[in-house]
C-alpha cells in the first residue's frame, strides 16, 4: 500500500515509517501538522492514511478536522484515526458520511502489529474499523437519543460488535450465540432501524451510522 502518515511525535512517526517499510509498504509522506497532511493527500492520493487527532498548532483535534475536510474534498479517501484520546465530537461526523474507509484506533489497545495491519488494509479496501472503546464512547456519547430505542439490549450489543467489524461468526463466538441466532438478531436491527436491502449499501455499515448520526 502507498502510505501517509501525520503524527507529530517525532519517535512515533519514523517508528511507524520504519514498520511499514519493513513490512513492504511505501510510506509516500510523514509529515506532522494537519497543512501538511491535507498537501500531501492532494499531492501523492494515497491508498490510506494515518493520522493523530491532536496535532500543532493547539494540539487539540487539527488531525480529526482535517480528515473531515479530506473526506469532503476527496469521497472515499481512506483514512485511520490512530490516537491516544477518543474525540466524540467530530468522530460522529467522520463516520455518518457513510463511504466507508474510515478506522479509530487507539494506541495503547493495539495489542499486536498484526492486529494494526489488518485494521489498515481493511480501511484501504473500503471497510470501516473501530476500537471497541471508541464505539463504547461514541455509544454514550449519543445514548440520550431514541433513535435505537427499539432495540434490545441484546441487540446493542451486536451492533457494537458489527461497529468493530466483526463477522456474524465472530460475533456469535463472543456473545456464545448460534450464528442462526445472530443471523436473527442482525436482522431484527437492519428492520428497526429501516434499513431494508439495497444493491448499492452495506447494511452492517450504514447501521452503526444510523445511530451516531442520530
Amino acid at each position: 500500500m502507498r502510505i501517509v502518515i501525520a503524527e507529530d511525535s517525532t519517535i512515533l512517526r519514523h517508528g511507524l515509517v520504519e514498520l511499514l517499510t519493513f513490512r513492504g509498504h511505501q510510506v509516500v509522506a510523514a509529515v506532522k501538522d494537519a497543512d501538511a497532511l491535507r498537501e500531501a493527500v492532494g499531492t501523492h492520493a494515497p491508498d490510506v492514511s494515518i493520522v493523530d487527532i491532536r496535532m500543532p498548532p493547539t494540539h487539540t483535534d487539527e488531525g480529526l478536522r482535517a480528515a473531515i475536510a479530506l473526506r469532503r474534498e476527496l469521497p472515499g479517501c481512506a483514512i485511520l484515526l490512530f490516537s491516544q484520546y477518543v474525540e466524540t465530537k467530530y468522530a460522529a461526523q467522520l463516520l455518518a458520511d457513510r463511504a466507508g474507509g474510515v478506522g479509530y484506533l487507539l494506541k495503547d489497545r493495539v495489542a499486536e502489529v498484526s492486529d494494526f495491519l489488518d485494521a489498515l488494509r481493511r480501511v484501504a479496501d473500503g471497510e470501516t474499523v473501530l476500537d471497541s472503546e471508541v464505539v463504547s464512547q461514541l455509544f454514550s456519547a449519543t445514548r440520550r437519543t431514541d433513535a435505537l430505542g427499539a432495540l434490545t439490549p441484546r441487540e446493542r450489543d451486536v451492533l457494537g460488535l458489527m461497529a468493530e467489524g466483526r463477522s456474524n461468526s465472530a460475533i456469535a463466538a463472543k456473545l456464545f450465540l448460534s450464528p442462526g441466532s445472530v443471523e436473527k438478531y442482525v436482522t431484527s436491527i437492519f428492520g428497526k432501524l429501516g434499513l431494508p436491502p439495497s444493491e448499492g449499501d452495506n447494511r452492517r455499515v450504514l447501521a452503526v451510522l444510523r445511530y451516531l448520526d442520530s
